[in-house]
């Protein structure tokens, strides 16, 4: 089966390349350039090009035929369209990567399901994706175009620390500050190592009780983001200062994160993950997050070109202590040399 993967080294997208190439899946990777932190395995034939320029895009494709086409790299009805343009009558299935940030948020029950209403009225990144999926559904009905729509949530590889600010966060816990946790850390969330998407990703290549339909791909493991935080800690082996600051107050600072904040991470957000185990018969998450806290680490301590911080989230992370510090009755619990900035 011959597949074309738009994208394909990215955070999830890489393990699902590394995936279908041991599935033996004969795979495409189109995109702009090498990636030098997640190169393509062995076996993967390369197409350099520009998918948003609709010139380059022909031209790189001229000549090819695809079974099954995955856009990783569409965000907007306009780039779904042109893909609509492009591959339609050309293709057997084509797959386009959404979000589960587009579900109901807050959701009036969980767990979601792929039912679940679609509606997120904080995050315009999740409101695209909803108009995104809405066109291919018109499609679908309107002339049967083959397409199906993955929904992963918070999915992470050894490079991505899924804390605010990434290894910002990391940082601060080795230096003993304290860092911030959304709310009062209690909420519900699901994180799914791309190694555990990938099983359950391929299974729907070219599957045609897939065609026409939408899926989420998650874990079955749910933690509170107080002990997603204290797992990172353990895994660097150390204890975390944790304060605890309503998302709106970040967002009041800094709209940029807020606005992720409050249309995604400030809601509990678990998944039932039955229609994916009956496309993917023995489907099953098996990395813990435990363990997927102590790659992360290891991936980052292995090359200090890694650890990196942004200086931008540590002035913002200092901003709101100082804020919770101003408004604090007698001593705060915490005490940092930084938290006296403005």
């Amino acid at each position: 089966m011959k597949v074309l993967f738009i994208g394909g080294t990215g955070v999830i997208s890489s393990a699902c390349t590394d995936r279908a190439v041991q599935m033996g899946f004969d795979l495409t990777c189109f995109n702009r350039g090498q990636s030098t932190t997640r190169p393509a395995p062995k076996g993967v034939a390369l197409l350099h090009g520009d998918m948003r320029d609709p010139a380059s895009a022909q031209a790189a494709l001229h000549g090819h035929e695809f079974d099954v086409v995955v856009n990783w790299i569409a965000y907007t009805p306009q780039q779904v369209a042109a893909d609509l343009a492009l591959f339609r009558g050309r293709v057997g299935q084509y797959i386009f990567i959404s979000s589960a940030s587009a579900y109901q948020t807050p959701p009036a029950s969980l767990p979601v399901t792929e039912s679940t209403l679609l509606d997120n009225p904080f995050w315009d990144y999740s409101r695209q994706k909803i108009a995104c999926e809405e066109l291919l559904v018109r499609a679908y009905r309107d002339e049967k175009f083959p397409m199906t729509i993955v929904r992963p949530s918070h999915t992470y590889d050894a490079t991505k620390v899924p804390l605010l600010g990434g290894y910002t966060s990391l940082q601060r816990m080795k230096e003993g500050k304290p860092v911030l946790v959304y709310g009062d850390g209690a909420s519900l969330w699901t994180l799914t190592h791309s190694r555990d998407f990938a099983k359950g990703f391929v299974a729907l290549l070219g599957n045609p009780h897939a065609i026409g339909d939408a899926v989420h791909i998650t874990s079955d493991e749910w933690l509170t983001w107080n002990q997603i935080y204290q797992t990172m800690a353990a895994a660097l082996g150390v204890e975390a200062t944790l304060v605890h600051a309503p998302s709106a107050l970040i967002n009041a600072y800094d709209p940029l994160h807020g606005e992720g904040l409050l249309g995604d991470k400030s809601h509990s957000m678990i998944f039932d993950n039955s229609k994916i185990k009956r496309l993917a018969p023995g489907f099953a998450c098996t990395i813990p997050f435990a363990w997927g806290a102590r790659e992360i680490v290891a991936w980052h301590e292995a090359d200090p070109a890694r650890q990196v911080s942004d200086r931008y989230v540590e002035i913002l992370i200092e901003r709101v202590l100082a804020a919770y510090q101003r408004s604090w009755p007698g001593q705060p619990p915490w005490q940092t040399p930084e938290s006296t900035a403005p």
